[in-house]
């Protein structure tokens, strides 16, 4: 067993980042994620890593393009607001093909919305909200000790895949501490970065690198070697494609025999899961299915129980966003219901679904 701690959330991505051979982090300071951000301007240089704050996220996002271009894991982390200035750069860093991991700690919106928790940002961070269209893994922990495992499995699947990949909290989970397990997790090897920028010097065959953000419409060969806008595209849709085949992550409980069945991830999910306990207690034949990645979605599952009659209630921190794949998975041969933001226990900023609240939309869902 590896050393345990008691940490934050927002505290667990950075002991991931760690363990998992990260070299650099470019960040600005945003709550809820701020302890994230002093995290690594404590451990990093320390460790002979690299800490940078920017300016801005904008800088962040197109310093860590910079930093990825030469080979080394590095990441960044924001908000809400951080995040949207970031889009530009996500669809730069998707042309790109840069291997990077964005920590997006979610909270209430739009706009500057609230410094506290939500889950709000569920389309911009699957759907891609910069320009030309592109697609990135979103993983979505719901625990401290998964938040960290994740980390590692993002840095890994950034490079299986050359591509940016999210990890997707909330402000809940970023600033709940809970105990944590430092292990460093083997998930296979990685393709050699022989595209890397590093100096001709630095090439085994003595041939420059160029990293840019126009791939296929100024060549660069030999690393990639697309010589056409067609054949960035080509590329870019069997990655996807590839994605969507091997990347699909859920877990499932007690979907068998159900009748109405809760889809929820991050901190909804904790607390759906306590009500659908609950509710199997007084007889109600309760499921649910957690996306451990939001993309790609799994649609498969839901179509399955969809055709078996079951109903979804979808429970999430928002007006509805999740709802929307749920409803595209269930291709309309089942009810999908939405308990959202509205029905938090408080109209301030910390008001939260509660574990109650789901259960009484159980309870007159399943008409008692």
């Amino acid at each position: 067993m590896g050393e345990r701690l008691f940490v934050i959330g927002n505290e667990a991505i950075g002991w991931g980042a760690l363990n998992a051979g990260c070299d650099a982090y470019i960040g600005y300071p945003i709550t809820p994620q701020n302890e994230t951000t002093e995290w690594f301007a404590g451990e990093f240089p320390k460790r002979g890593k690299v800490f940078i704050q920017s300016q801005s996220e904008v800088g962040s996002i197109n310093i860590l393009f910079g930093a990825v271009a030469t080979g080394h894991r590095a990441m960044t982390s924001t908000s809400g607001p951080g995040w949207g200035l970031m889009q530009e750069g996500m669809s730069h860093l998707s042309n790109g093909e840069m291997p990077c991991i964005i920590s997006l700690v979610q909270r209430g919106g739009p706009g500057a919305g609230t410094t506290r928790h939500g889950q709000m940002d569920y389309l911009s961070a699957t759907w891609g909200g910069g320009n030309g269209g592109y697609k990135n893994i979103v993983l979505t922990p719901a625990s401290v000790q998964e938040t960290h495992d994740f980390v590692q499995l993002a840095f890994y699947l950034a490079d299986k895949y050359r591509n940016p990949v999210i990890v997707m909290t909330d402000g809940l989970l970023g600033q709940m501490a809970e105990p944590l397990e430092l292990k460093v997790l083997d998930f296979g090897p990685v393709p050699e970065k022989d595209w890397a920028v590093r100096g001709r010097a630095n090439q085994p065959d003595g041939i420059r690198r160029v990293v840019n953000v126009m791939q296929g419409l100024i060549p660069s060969p030999p690393h990639p070697p697309y010589t056409g806008f067609s054949d960035l595209l080509k590329v870019l849709n069997e990655k996807y494609e590839r994605m969507k085949e091997s990347e699909v992550r859920y877990e499932t409980y007690l979907i068998d025999d159900a009748d109405l069945i809760i889809v929820a991830y991050g901190y909804t999910a904790r607390v759906s899961k306590e009500a659908l306990k609950a509710a199997r207690k007084d007889g109600f034949r309760v499921g649910m299915i957690r996306p451990l990645a939001v993309w790609p979605f799994p649609y498969q599952i839901v179509r399955e129980m969809a055709s078996k009659g079951c109903r979804f209630l979808v429970v999430e921190d928002s007006l509805g966003q999740l709802v929307e794949d749920v409803r595209i998975g269930a291709q309309g041969k089942a009810d999908v219901h939405l308990l959202g933001a509205l029905a938090r226990h408080d109209p301030g900023d910390g008001g939260m679904i509660l574990p109650d609240t789901v259960i009484n939309e159980i309870y007159r869902l399943m008409n008692r």
